[in-house]
């Protein structure tokens, strides 16, 4: 398999999830509970190399760990979530180190320090499915949102953090992701699939270190 085969399998991958957990619907709706020690949901994904993900405690607080050597490996969790009762994703990120001298819009610099995917799945139909990846960037100003290298009609890349945000401690995000589907795909989303998170350096093999803590939906 070429690496444009492999990326191409990568993304239909983390796309092709299918919901195998109930609707969840609640204030707030617990998804990677890692300051628990908790990944029995949460199923490996490797396409190229394995990210190591290991669980590591910051001073009070356990996080989940990701060191990528020129590899790209993901962690997925199927959980099925109303956006209309929960529509913001809530998480924590930091990460250790940025990737130099990538084009992050192309397909040699389809790497990233730490990414948090949100899936909607397209069934039998997996070219249906749809993913907004919220990304930590090396080289892209955080709210710029561009198509995904490989299947820039099925996943849209958004910098939520950006070249200009160095290495620091875990950082707390939250955003409305129906409104983020309308927006980037510009259509009507009620129900995501999956939640998925990855660390990557296949393409450019470098090497990139990055923390996780816990993700949640929540109603506001």
């Amino acid at each position: 398999m070429n690496t444009w085969q492999r990326n191409v399998y990568k993304t239909l991958i983390i796309l092709g999830v299918m919901a195998s957990h109930p609707l969840m619907a609640a204030d707030n709706v617990p998804v990677g509970d890692f300051s628990q020690q908790q990944l029995t949901d949460w199923k490996p994904q490797v396409f190229s190399g394995k990210t190591a993900y290991e669980f590591e405690q910051q001073g009070k607080e356990t996080v989940l760990t990701a060191t990528s050597q020129a590899s790209a490996s993901g962690l997925v969790r199927r959980i099925r979530v109303d956006l209309q009762e929960t529509p913001f994703l809530n998480w924590s990120w930091q990460i250790q180190n940025q990737l130099p001298d990538l084009n992050e819009q192309t397909k040699a610099g389809d790497d990233y320090a730490a990414r948090v995917y949100v899936v909607v799945d397209g069934g039998l139909l997996k070219w249906n499915s749809k993913a907004v990846n919220y990304v930590w960037a090396s080289n892209t100003p955080p709210g710029q949102s561009w198509g995904n290298a490989f299947l820039p009609d099925n996943a849209k890349m958004l910098a939520v953090r950006g070249e200009k945000d160095k290495p620091m401690g875990m950082v707390k995000e939250k955003r409305n992701v129906a409104a983020d589907f309308k927006q980037l795909f510009g259509t009507e989303v009620r129900y995501i699939d999956a939640v998925a998170i990855m660390t990557d350096t296949d393409n450019s093999k470098g090497e990139a270190q990055a923390a996780y803590g816990d993700i949640f939906f929540s109603s506001k």
